[in-house]
């Protein structure tokens, strides 16, 4: 498949992209907005208001130039297509929901990164029934309980969560209560076994063949999360605190070795939301101990683990017309070091984009293994348009172990821990609010020392990455 301007230079194709990316942003702040769509699947069938039926289409372009992850194409280009169909019965407090995620990507050949990431065809992603029982614990309460399979969001989705921006989601098996009580006290327990995408060797990948996904007592995630709003209320304004807890367990099955890993991840985390003239921030810091083999041969000796994460971000909302928000932002995920004990941070099923970078062909930037600084600027001008740039510097934070999710590695230490720094902007545009979107992403990565002379890094130049996006809601 080829790429509208693959002969031109990456660094034209920026401009172009950075150029045509903003555009709408000099739109005025003052356009009209349109109405909601008045039509989805259940309004136009005349379904009854127990019967919901609603779906997805999104269609998705991406072109990679200088690959900085080894082992891959140096340049590539790759069509995503992800389709969902949800329908869930609601008869009284029950909900009884099936929904079908396909999700399948062209274009890809032996040397393109492409994964269970990208392909996942007609898979039930979710297949659950619920209850919503109210004043359960108290009057103004609410407890919900959930079984099958469904997707999970948890707290700051740094841990768990159902990835959007990737081309296939996390589905997981099990057990949920959700309770809210009137006081602000909200809690979420869980006991699920995350669902193993399948196919998952390349040439079935290549081939769009499907399979059932498949859960087991072989890969079990359980815990907790619990939070309380309006804290500090005198001191900040007020803020929400959590605190969550959870236990991820793996074992080898038949033809799928795994390291073990058995690992208790802590987490406390206190946010403040933005609101117009006033400051934000979020702290969170998570702790990880436990224990996994290191590599995955049956003989790999083990290692006692002990990894941490932190991320902290503050700004400010501007009263203005575009709604500018001002952030800097902080995160650090520790990586491996001589010695003893395991030390690279496991972000087990949590999201990236929100945080840190795309996923799809670049995938380069992740929770692990990075000290990362970085300034943000975010835009709104209407509701049918919002954006935002984002400048980083990378660097390791450990130089004998690999960068971040590149495999990029050092061994000696002797390429330094300076990275690179990263430049990526988004743009989102409503053709038909609420039903029709267009999203552009671009993002640049200009590499430092260690990218650029680590032994297994390649050596193909800095990396531009692009994704153009059509998504439909019905």
């Amino acid at each position: 498949m080829t790429w509208p301007g693959e002969d031109m230079d990456w660094k034209t194709l920026a401009v172009l992209a950075l150029t045509l990316g903003w555009v709408p942003l000099a739109a005025t702040a003052a356009q009209a907005q349109a109405r909601p769509s008045p039509w989805s699947v259940s309004a136009v069938a005349g379904l009854p208001e127990d019967v919901m039926l609603s779906g997805s289409f999104r269609v998705r372009q991406e072109h990679l130039e200088g690959q900085p992850r080894p082992g891959f194409n140096g340049s590539d280009s790759l069509t995503s297509i992800r389709t969902t169909l949800l329908a869930e019965y609601r008869p009284g407090p029950w909900r009884f929901g099936v929904e079908i995620f396909d999700s399948r990507a062209y274009g890809a050949d032996s040397g393109t990164p492409i994964s269970t990431n990208e392909v996942n065809t007609f898979e039930p992603v979710q297949a659950y029934v619920g209850v919503d029982l109210k004043d359960l614990l108290g009057p103004g309460s609410r407890t919900t309980l959930q079984a099958g399979r469904f997707v999970v969001n948890l707290g700051s989705r740094r841990l768990v969560a159902a990835d959007d921006f990737r081309n296939t989601t996390n589905g997981y098996t099990g057990v949920r209560t959700d309770i809210t009580l009137a006081e602000g006290l909200k809690a979420t327990a869980l006991y699920v076994q995350p669902q193993t995408r399948r196919p998952d060797d390349l040439d079935s990948i290549l081939d769009l063949e499907g399979a059932p996904d498949r859960e087991s007592d072989d890969l079990a995630l359980w815990g907790a999360v619990v939070s309380q709003g309006r804290l500090l209320d005198g001191a900040v304004g007020g803020a929400t605190g959590e605190i969550s807890y959870i236990h991820f367990e793996e074992q080898d099955s038949p033809g799928r070795p795994t390291r073990d890993r058995s690992l208790d991840t802590v987490s406390l985390r206190l946010i403040r939301e933005p609101a117009a003239k006033a400051w934000d921030f979020e702290v969170e810091t998570i702790g990880q101990v436990g224990s996994l083999r290191t590599g995955l041969a049956a003989t790999a000796p083990p290692a006692n683990v002990l990894a941490y994460f932190v991320h902290l971000d503050s700004g400010y909302s501007f009263d203005a017309a575009w709604k500018p928000r001002l952030s800097v932002e902080f995160d650090y995920a520790s990586g491996d070091r001589p010695g003893g004990r395991f030390g690279r941070f496991d972000t087990l099923f949590g999201m990236r984009r929100a945080d840190l970078a795309p996923s799809g062909l670049y995938n380069s930037v992740g929770r692990a293994n990075v000290l990362t600084p970085a300034v943000r600027l975010e835009v709104a001008p209407s509701s049918r348009l919002d954006g935002f740039v984002a400048y980083r510097g990378l660097w390791l934070a450990s130089r004998t172990d690999s960068f971040s999710t590149t495999s990029v590695r050092d061994a000696t230490g002797g390429s330094g821990n300076f990275a690179g720094q990263q430049v990526e902007g988004r743009v989102r545009y409503w053709l038909v609010p609420d039903a029709l979107r267009l999203e552009a992403n671009g993002l640049a990565l200009f590499k430092g020392r260690f990218l650029n002379t680590a032994p297994n890094a390649p050596r193909s130049g800095d990396t531009l990455f692009l994704t153009f996006s059509l998504i439909a809601y019905f």
